[in-house]
């Protein structure tokens, strides 16, 4: 059974006209397990078809080694908890303390009457827990966003109450600085909308948005409160304390939905605030970049801005337009480069474009065509955390299959997923790959995990899959990669849910049934090749999930559950077991070996390795050593410097790569045609060989394209910012006449400017030979040289001048 695009063809496409400039990333922190009403009433029942093309290895566990690890199994019954969700959040780094919060589903008077939310707390990394709802005057919590933990080493923690909102003036949060061991009450003067957000470093800093939509900034950890703007939509912290927020003008009606929201931007608590940008959709941050989405006149299709100087000048990123149907969004990003899914013209087309930046995230090449990104706002795009460079995710074929192609270069090339060594192919098969379940399998309840790996353990990747002429909708199975997704093995027959412990010397699996209770484990040593089951309980549980403490450091797993209680009602059911004490022996120097990752096992030895122009060495433990990495453990690399190649290099705007060719040729349809942009205050006329390095790329010496040639530049004025005359800092009126009369002279020299550079522009319009055009991207704007001549409407080099008022905007 294979997937089509009529898997999605009922799904509302929630994002069409949005756009997703940071996915959604669950907190590594906090996790959140439901149950339903009664143990024995489930969702539905399993109906898994098809069968698993390998065998799993299994290896008996001994005697001893079973009573070792039941007299280190703790279990921890919840009685008389009638809450329908735990909400788990680890607090502090190696601190071993968790806080569970225990809420119903839906409020009710009867809920206020006679219901309760309860507060756990455990200091031994999950192996006994205890109620201190006392603490917090058995105070009701939101469900939704009741409990945060602060950032890194701190042992803050807030709590939200949950609180009429028509009934009182203001809502109270709790905080503790103790890890939960105490808490003071707070008075608040506004309701909060969403979770307190801490600064990503200083927790001191807090920020949120309340009910009506008002900004407020604490900076003494919650005790105080002050509202710094009116009518704000989001916002995210910057570099520092720089904190953006789009908001709308006083008086505005669904200004989000018009594209009418205001960028601003305060690096001073509130103090002052400058305007990055009029007239937005959205905006994002990630990875150092700015962006917000724009209309640059009244029936135009949306476009990208940029900045990597934290909103001092944003630049309009080369990209195709897209329209009301269709939607931008940032798959990932760091401070190198940036991948950007683009969605292709028309509704419900479900694909879409990726494009890779350069480092300033305004220059974008085209890297995967076709990339999937279903109905539901869903896309399988993963990075692979355990190895740099490498990407995962799946596209759709022109027949409405769904395949797994994999990037080990940062999307400079795509393939398909080996086929692993022990899984037979189906009958019939073409084209046998491997293929990677992601977001829309999750989110469809296809595969109850999303593709696993940890910076800590190099080189692992866990998934489910299938294997196949393409992705399928059947029984998925579990497989494991130790190379970064080079190679394969088939590991577990059905779906699972599984995690990551010791710095990958530990990996452990749970059978995942809908319509049965599980009452053991599976547990690895050697990186999935083969696995022993452990039997930690008599009284089996069904399944809610895993938790284990964030980063792989631990040897710790709970089970969290619940069965029927004595009153047949369900009970919440928390199984720890702490493997710490079966693998006993530290890991010496014997147990490791060095590996050189990224190794194609087919290439030229001197090249073997070299990924962004250098190769990595790592010290990682072998796969028959079964022995404790230890909390101590640090990953230990060695690089060294390759000789540049063409895979260094991708390819240029107005370029393109055959399939199975690394060879940069011009495409046919932008031969003899020019672009000219506006960077940084320079008109150029770019001359390109066709290939450019990719982003953060450490080649030395080797393949050297040739060097352009009859480039020029021209001063070119201001920026290509939509709003360059607009950014601006609130501040006293001395120094706005300051500002004005500057301006004024300014505005004056400006004016001669342009004229003389008009002037020039059209004798070098009829002169300039062609040298440069952005190729796959499509742009919507017509040659400049006729632009320039017949233009009315204050464009400079295609780009609109972003004095309109709001009303002109308005569809």
């Amino acid at each position: 059974m294979n997937w089509t695009l009529l898997v999605f063809g009922s799904v509302c496409l929630l994002v069409l006209g949005e756009d997703a400039f940071v996915q959604g990333k669950r907190d590594a922190r906090t996790v959140t397990f439901s149950r339903t009403a009664r143990g024995h009433s489930r969702r539905r029942r399993d109906t898994w078809t098809g069968q698993a093309r390998f065998t799993a290895c299994k290896t008996p566990l001994s005697p001893k080694d079973q009573e070792i690890l039941l007299s280190h199994t703790h279990e921890t019954g919840f009685h008389g908890d009638d809450g329908s969700s735990f909400t788990l959040t680890w607090v502090g780094d190696g601190t071993g303390v968790i806080l569970v919060l225990s809420t119903l589903s839906a409020l009710s008077d009867s809920f206020y009457e006679g219901g309760s939310t309860r507060l756990y707390r455990s200091d031994d990394y999950g192996k006994s827990f205890h109620d201190i709802s006392h603490a917090i005057n058995n105070t009701f919590i939101n469900k939704d966003f009741g409990i945060s933990a602060g950032p890194g080493n701190p042992q803050q923690v807030i709590l939200t109450a949950n609180l009429p909102f028509t009934e009182t003036l203001g809502g109270v949060i709790l905080t503790s600085m103790d890890a939960g061991v105490t808490f003071r009450s707070v008075q608040l003067p506004f309701h909060p909308a969403q979770a307190i957000q801490f600064h990503y470093q200083d927790p001191k800093y807090l920020v949120v948005i309340s009910i009506d939509d008002g900004l407020w900034f604490s900076q003494d950890f919650g005790n105080s409160w002050s509202e710094v703007h009116e009518g704000v939509h989001t916002f995210t912290w910057g570099s520092g304390i720089t904190l953006f927020f789009s908001s709308s003008p006083k008086g505005t009606v669904e200004a989000a939905r018009r594209g009418e929201l205001i960028l601003r931007r305060t690096q001073d608590f509130g103090q002052t605030f400058s305007t990055i940008a009029k007239n937005i959709f959205y905006f994002g941050y990630i990875g150092g970049f700015l962006f917000t989405s724009v209309i640059e006149k009244l029936g135009s299709p949306r476009v990208i801005y940029v900045s990597s100087d934290q909103g001092d000048h944003l630049k309009k990123a080369q990209l195709p337009s897209v329209t009301t149907e269709q939607f931008y969004s940032v798959l990932d990003g760091d401070e190198d480069m940036i991948f950007m899914h683009v969605d292709n013209p028309g509704e419900d087309t479900y694909f879409g474009t990726i494009y890779t930046s350069d480092d300033r995230g305004i220059l974008y090449s085209k890297s995967l065509e076709r990339h999937l990104f279903g109905g539901e706002g869903k896309s399988d795009f993963t990075n692979v955390t355990s190895l740099r460079g490498v990407y995962l995710t799946n596209k759709l074929e022109e027949d409405g299959r769904i395949r797994s192609v994999i990037s080990f270069d940062r999307g400079g090339r795509w393939r398909f997923l080996n086929k692993p060594e022990n899984v037979d192919c189906p009958e019939n098969s073409k084209k046998c790959n491997l293929h990677i379940h992601g977001e829309h399998s999750h989110f469809s309840g296809i595969t109850p995990m999303l593709p696993l790996s940890e910076p800590t353990a190099t080189g692992l990747v866990i998934a489910h899959g299938s294997v196949g002429d393409s992705i399928s909708a059947a029984r998925p199975d579990v497989y494991v990669s130790g190379d970064g997704g080079y190679t394969w093995w088939g590991t577990l027959r059905g779906p699972h849910l599984y995690s990551i412990l010791d710095s990958g010397g530990l990996i452990v699996a749970v059978e995942a049934h809908r319509d049965r209770q599980i009452s053991s484990i599976k547990f690895s040593t050697d990186e999935g090749q083969c696995w022993k089951t452990f039997n930690f309980t008599s009284h089996p549980i069904f399944l809610a999930g895993l938790a284990s403490e964030p980063g792989t450091k631990t040897m710790n797993i709970s089970i969290f559950g619940y069965r029927p209680d004595d009153d047949d009602q369900p009970m919440w059911v928390a199984v720890t077991i702490d493997f710490e004490h079966l693998l006993t022996r530290e890991c010496g120097e014997q147990d490791y070996v060095n590996w050189l990752a990224h190794t194609d096992y087919d290439s030229d030895p001197e090249t073997d390795g070299c990924l962004l122009g250098y190769k990595e060495t790592f010290r990682r433990l072998k796969k028959l050593s079964a022995c404790r990495n230890g909390r101590g453990y640090v990953v230990s690399r060695q690089q060294r410097p390759c000789l540049c190649t063409r895979e260094d290099f991708m390819c240029d705007y107005g370029f393109y790569r055959h399939e199975n060719s690394l060879e940069c040729l011009p495409q046919p349809d932008f031969l003899n045609q020019t672009q000219d942009i506006c960077l940084d205050g320079e008109l150029e006329d770019l001359q390109t060989s066709g290939y450019r390095k990719i982003p953060g790329d450490k080649c030395e010496g080797g393949f050297s394209p040739p060097i352009r040639n009859n480039a020029f530049k021209k001063n070119c004025g201001k920026d290509s910012s939509p709003t360059s005359s607009n950014l601006h800092t609130e501040k006293s009126p001395g120094m706005l006449v300051l500002i004005v009369v500057c301006t004024c002279v300014g505005v004056i020299g400006l004016v001669i400017t342009a004229a003389l550079i008009i002037t020039s522009r059209r004798v070098n319009c009829r002169q300039s030979s062609p040298s440069y055009r952005f190729s796959a991207l499509q742009l919507q704007e017509e040659d400049l040289c006729v632009s320039h001549e017949n233009s009315s409407n204050g464009k400079i080099n295609g780009f609109q001048d972003q004095e309109d008022s709001d009303d002109d905007l308005i569809e």
